[in-house]
């Protein structure tokens, strides 16, 4: 699924169609599908339009960075668009990418609160 598919023709499919084509082939959920195109979809708009065939870790590791530094995403969420990216490069381009090492965004530290025994006999 490297390059696009045509039949006698007709125009190669676009990007976002062979990642389409890619997810349900393997049985993704819609969901699913819709956020990767939607991160895939900024990935590019951060990078001007450039296809991710002329982008590598470099433009990966700006825009994860960015996600977490500029825009203050949870690390769920960086984690979510990272995910959307690499199955682009894998899976539907069947680019290898590695090594990546961009600013992660931190996961909140929720501290248990713990109740005296005063004030939990309040509660109750």
């Amino acid at each position: 699924m490297g390059e696009p598919e045509k039949s006698m023709g007709q125009k190669p499919k676009k990007l976002l169609e062979q990642v389409r084509d890619v997810m349900r082939l393997r049985h993704y959920a819609y969901r699913t599908e819709a956020t990767y195109i939607h991160w895939i979809k900024r990935y590019i708009l951060f990078h001007h339009k450039q296809h991710p065939r002329e982008m590598g870790r470099c433009e990966i590791e700006a825009f994860l960075t960015d996600l977490a530094v500029n825009q203050q995403v949870a690390a769920a969420t960086q984690n979510q668009a990272l995910n959307a990216i690499l199955f682009l490069y894998q899976k539907v381009l069947e680019i290898d990418i590695t090594g990546i090492n961009a600013v992660r965004a931190s996961a909140p530290r929720n501290l248990p609160v713990v109740l005296t025994q005063a004030e939990a006999l309040a509660v109750i």
